[in-house]
């Protein structure tokens, strides 16, 4: 069988971290090209893995036309270029999350992959989740009874990523904690609740506690090697909100900072039947009173959703098959984001059609 022919544009963290591996991993696939504006990551990346051609221009990719898929792994601001010119190429796309900066850049690469028939699939991971999906399927069967409300805690101590860099930037990022941390945690309640319609969003995001970069104190530092004490910090790093939907009400509190000493990572899904707390990246409680109340662990094996996410989209780059993490169902979380951020900086709620 002939290998799926796959680029990886950004040799950065998240594409040695988990794209590359899985790719490599994957014996259906096969690494092409590695690109990325410094030459020398490109290069380090073909002789750590030993396969693939170093280029600094992903149109060179675009190109050629053995290449059947692109993963996107680049900051933020470039997702939206890159995907709709590699949709408009012929190749099937896998962009990292989030979807882009805004909801009006999203919109034009959901728009690109309609005009193409093309398939971009966005890096929302933890629709691969076990744990997730088992939540899912028991909130489908009604296990649960009315979800009536989700709350969402992904708050950390104090942990800002490359400080001073691209994270930080928000002409880069678009955003902060909520946009880097909140899209797995959104996402993951629009994947379990199928993804209601939302009807009104309110939020206020705070950029606090590194505005005197010099000064912050941390306790770890997610892209370190990012760090730019003389570059930019102009995003949220702590956020809370308030969203109605078609179906739950959502509350939600994120920081990649606070003065809080205890990192909360975890949602709830709270039901007239039942509830469950799924602690982020791991398993779940379920809560009810069948005649007397009682409590169930649900574990489960840690499988790699990185590589459970690449298999699949390589298994759908023929048959252009849409996963669960399209751009037609993750920009809804893109979308959501957006209006938090519009709410916070007119200081009203916003309502959506």
């Amino acid at each position: 069988m002939e290998k799926i022919k796959v680029a990886v544009i950004g040799c950065g963290t998240i594409a040695n971290a988990a794209h590359i591996p899985s790719y490599i991993k994957n014996s259906k696939a096969e690494i092409i090209y590695f690109c990325d504006i410094l030459p020398e990551r490109a290069q380090d990346a073909v002789k750590k893995y030993n396969c693939g051609k170093a280029i600094t221009d992903y149109k060179e990719a675009l190109k050629d036309p053995q290449i059947d898929a692109i993963s996107v792994c680049t900051p933020n601001h470039m997702h939206a270029e890159i995907s709709i010119a590699a949709l408009k190429a012929g190749k099937q796309v896998l962009c990292e999350k989030p979807s882009a900066r805004t909801y009006d850049e999203a919109k034009k690469m959901q728009e690109a992959q309609a005009e193409t028939g093309n398939m971009l699939s966005i890096g929302v991971v933890n629709r691969f989740n076990a744990a997730v999906q088992q939540i899912k399927k028991l909130i489908d069967g009604g296990e649960l009874g009315e979800i009536y409300h989700v709350y969402v805690s992904f708050r950390a101590q104090r942990s800002i990523p490359g400080l001073g860099g691209a994270f930080t930037t928000k002409a880069i990022a678009g955003g902060g904690v909520l946009i880097d941390w909140g899209v797995h945690y959104l996402d993951i309640v629009m994947y379990c609740l199928s993804d209601p319609a939302v009807k009104t969003v309110s939020g206020k995001g705070f950029c606090k506690l590194a505005k005197d970069m010099s000064e912050y104190k941390y306790t770890d530092m997610w892209a370190e090697n990012t760090k730019d004490l003389n570059g930019t910090y102009d995003v949220d790093d702590f956020v809370t909100g308030f969203i109605r939907t078609a179906g739950s009400t959502i509350t939600l509190n994120g920081a990649w900072a606070q003065n809080i000493g205890e990192s909360e990572t975890y949602i709830d899904f709270i039901g007239t039947k039942a509830g469950i707390r799924l602690h982020y990246g791991a398993d779940f409680e379920l809560y009810k009173a069948s005649g007397k109340l009682e409590s169930k662990s649900f574990e489960y094996e840690k499988w790699d959703i990185f590589q459970k996410e690449i298999d699949s989209f390589v298994d759908t780059v023929k048959t252009k098959e849409k996963l669960a993490s399209n751009i037609d169902t993750a920009i809804i979380t893109t979308r959501m984001m957006q209006a938090l951020y519009d709410s916070s900086e007119q200081n009203k709620e916003i309502v959506l059609d």
